[in-house]
């Protein structure tokens, strides 16, 4: 699954990893049910409701996608804690290559398992990765059923805000 990436994001989101679906069909969280698209909608960082075969549009705006873990599975309980945290390896070199301003990890027990965070919170995490600031925001998979998508546009939002704020 390729990155959607570009130098000087001012989000770069991460993904746990792709989907089968969405590795398939070549489009970041393409999955029906994935409310990643809604929440970014909802959350203000785009104008209209933008389908996965628009991903292109993000960079326009200034945000990207990759995934912690490259390898496309049915589901992300299947990864081990080594391809994690190979995975975080390898993203931090991408954050340190791409200089995005911030990266929002789309999974709380990917960041915790991946960076050796084992008690990590959602929201602004007090540690940096690549000398890059990181948001910690729930899993939008329709899998992750714990949080509503109210939950998930006032959580994105928060992001949103908080990264307008810190512009120089």
């Amino acid at each position: 699954m390729p990155d959607l990436i570009a130098s000087g994001l001012k989000v770069l989101f991460c993904g746990i990893n792709p989907s089968v679906y969405s590795a398939v069909v070549g489009h970041h969280f393409a999955r029906p049910g994935n409310r990643f698209w809604p929440a970014l909608h909802a959350s203000g960082f785009t104008e209209r409701l933008l389908a996965p075969s628009e991903q292109e549009e993000l960079l326009t705006l200034g945000y990207g996608i990759t995934n912690v873990v490259d390898r496309a599975t049915v589901s992300a309980d299947v990864l081990t804690a080594e391809e994690l945290a190979e995975g975080g390896r390898r993203l931090e070199a991408k954050v340190r290559r791409y200089r995005p301003r911030c990266v929002a990890v789309l999974g709380i027990g990917a960041w915790r398992t991946a960076f050796g965070h084992p008690k990590a919170s959602l929201g602004a995490q007090p540690w940096t990765l690549g000398g890059t600031r990181v948001w910690v925001l729930p899993n939008p998979s329709g899998l992750n059923a714990h949080y509503r998508p109210t939950d998930l546009a006032r959580l994105f939002r928060e992001l949103r805000l908080a990264v307008e704020s810190a512009r120089s």
